[in-house]
C-alpha cells in the first residue's frame, strides 16, 4: 500500500493556491470577494431586493444599468428563486417570487397585505387614472381631499373617529408616495403614474369594484395580498416587496 503524504505542500506545487492580496486583485471589492458584477451593478441588484418597485423616471442611471446588464442581474436573481420583470411600456422593473408545483422551492420574499384605507385609496386612483387616460388625458392627477371625500365613503362609526379614519387615508396616501404610485407635485396635489396599472390590473380593479358595490358601509373591504406580479401585470395588481 502506499503511503499518503500529509505534509503541507511546497507553495511551488500547482496544488498549493496562495491567496490573493487586495491591492493585488484590483476586481475585488473587498476581502474575499468572489462577485463577478462591478459595483455599479451590484447596487442595481441590491436596490431590486430592496425596493418593491424600480422606476426608470425617477431612477434614469440605474434603469440604464439595469437594461445593460439586465441578463446577468436576472441570472442571479434566479439563483435566489426570484424572477425579474421588466415593463419597458411603463418604465418600471419588479421582482417576482418564483412558485412551482413540481420544485420545492424556498421562499425569500414575503407577502405583505395592503391594509384597508390603502386598498380604498389605490382603487380611486386607478378608476381616476383610467378616467383620465380614457378622456386622452396626459395625465391623471388628484387633490388629498377629493381621495378623503371618496375614501372616507366607505368607513363607519365602527372604524374609528372622523380624525383617526382621515390619518388612516393620509397614511396610505403617504406610503403609495413612497412607492412610486403617486408624486406629490405640489402639497396636497398628485399626479397618478402608470404604476397604478401594474397594481391594479383591470381585471382587479373590476374586481374590488364589484365588490365595494355589493357591500353596506359597514364591510370592510379585503385587503389585497402584496403577491408576486403575476399579480402586477394581469392577474393579482399587487407586488412582492420585501425579504422574509
Amino acid at each position: 500500500m502506499t503511503d499518503v503524504d500529509l505534509s503541507v505542500p511546497d507553495a511551488d506545487s500547482p496544488v498549493f493556491i496562495a491567496p490573493v492580496a487586495m491591492e493585488n486583485d484590483p476586481d475585488a471589492l473587498f476581502a474575499g470577494d468572489r462577485g463577478v458584477l462591478d459595483a455599479e451593478v451590484r447596487r442595481v441588484l441590491v436596490r431590486i431586493l430592496q425596493r418593491r418597485f424600480l422606476l426608470a423616471e425617477s431612477s434614469p442611471a440605474e434603469w440604464k444599468l439595469l437594461l445593460e446588464h439586465q441578463q446577468m442581474i436576472e441570472s442571479r436573481l434566479n439563483d435566489l428563486f426570484v424572477r425579474l420583470v421588466v415593463d419597458h411600456a411603463r418604465g418600471v422593473a419588479y421582482k417576482e417570487q418564483v412558485r412551482s408545483d413540481e420544485l420545492d422551492v424556498p421562499i425569500l420574499l414575503k407577502d405583505e397585505a395592503y391594509s384597508r384605507a390603502e386598498t380604498l385609496v389605490l382603487v380611486y386612483l386607478r378608476t381616476v387614472f383610467q378616467r383620465e387616460t380614457t378622456a386622452g388625458t396626459a395625465s391623471a392627477r388628484v387633490d388629498v381631499e377629493e381621495v378623503e371625500q371618496t375614501v372616507l365613503t366607505y368607513f363607519s362609526e365602527s372604524d374609528g373617529t372622523r380624525a383617526s379614519q382621515q390619518r388612516a387615508v393620509r397614511t396610505a396616501i403617504a406610503r403609495l408616495d413612497r412607492e412610486g404610485i403617486i408624486e406629490e407635485e405640489s402639497e396636497g396635489r398628485y399626479r397618478i403614474g402608470p404604476l397604478i396599472e401594474v397594481v391594479l390590473s383591470a381585471e382587479i380593479l373590476r374586481e374590488l369594484q364589484r365588490w365595494l358595490d355589493e357591500q353596506t358601509k359597514d364591510a370592510a373591504p379585503p385587503a389585497r395580498e402584496t403577491r408576486e406580479p403575476e399579480a402586477e401585470s394581469e392577474a393579482s395588481g399587487t407586488t412582492e416587496g420585501e425579504l422574509s
